[in-house]
């Protein structure tokens, strides 16, 4: 097999059908980064889940003066109201510890958990933080009735279930995740028929050529051999164009989002540089085999 006959197939392929190659190679490079960026999702959602959801508590905000809420009518806690709620809390069925968080210790909280926002954390002050119980359950998805007792306390104000407010964001990320893995799914179907029509246009426009290496005893590989690889390097120039969007978004966005969202643990590099080998590997794969299929409809070999 000559190597040199087969390069040079490809190069006049990909110079006859330069608008066609191109579009092939931008439609990939989109869908690649589309789904990249699904699978960058999932992996950030996971890594967050697995850390949150055994951390989960319920915090219990207590009664200050001056406090609007209907169970507080205005009136504080006492020290001593506040010992004897931490201990029929613990007290109750179901619950693992409760740790009392006074308003200093809220207020080094919050600065840890928005220190990356200066504006917010000079705003805010130490008197303006709530004092609260973190409550710890044995079961964390057997919250509900812990809630219901702790609620009905004198000086609770407010009871929160941390779940509901992590809930919601993972929501968010699913959605944007089917979002992202569905559009690249469009993507990748409209790659596979660029591919297939760029390789179709090709056959025909050489299919001369091809009759002469039928008569002479040319094996179908042989003949194939060119139009495939016309797809696999469209597949990896967008491949390639895909693996820069992505590691753009995980500058930009990624990264850019710890500074408004409090993430603990985000995606490495090591898993960006996995989804980006595995969408080189899936726009390549189906380069490849819409080459296959077409060659097989439309070129008699």
């Amino acid at each position: 097999m000559r190597a040199n006959f087969i390069f040079s197939e490809v190069w006049i392929g990909l110079r006859r059908n330069l608008t066609m190659t191109v579009a092939v190679i931008i439609t990939v490079a989109v869908g690649m980064a589309m789904l990249g960026v699904g699978l960058m999702i999932n992996s950030q959602v996971k890594l967050l889940q697995d850390y949150w959801y055994d951390k989960v508590e319920i915090s219990a905000f207590l009664c200050s003066s001056g406090n609007a809420m209907p169970s507080c009518k205005g009136k504080g806690i006492s020290p001593g109201q506040t010992t004897a709620l931490k201990t029929e809390i613990e007290a109750m069925a179901g619950v693992e510890s409760a740790s009392f968080e006074n308003q200093a210790q809220a207020y080094e909280n919050f600065k840890a958990n928005y220190g990356s926002n200066p504006a917010l954390v000079q705003v805010a002050r130490a008197e303006d933080m709530p004092e609260s119980f973190r409550i710890k359950l044995k079961d964390p998805d057997n919250f509900a009735p812990i809630i219901d007792q702790v609620s009905k306390k004198p000086g609770v104000a407010q009871v929160i279930h941390q779940k509901d407010l992590i809930g919601k964001f993972f929501d968010f990320l699913e959605k944007l995740r089917s979002y992202a893995l569905g559009v690249a799914l469009v993507l990748v179907l409209a790659a596979a028929l660029l591919i297939g029509n760029t390789v179709r246009l090709s056959a025909f426009n050489r299919r001369r050529e091809t009759g002469i290496m039928r008569l002479v005893g040319a094996s179908n590989l042989y003949i194939q051999l060119p139009f495939v690889m016309e797809g696999v390097i469209a597949g990896l120039i967008g491949g390639v164009f895909a693996a820069v969007m992505l590691i753009v978004t995980k500058v930009f966005i990624f990264e850019s989002l710890t500074e408004y969202v409090a993430i603990n643990n985000p995606i490495g590099w090591d898993d960006v540089a996995q989804h980006i080998l595995l969408t080189m590997l899936i726009g390549v794969v189906i380069c490849i085999l819409a080459s296959f299929v077409t060659l097989r409809r439309y070129l008699r070999v």
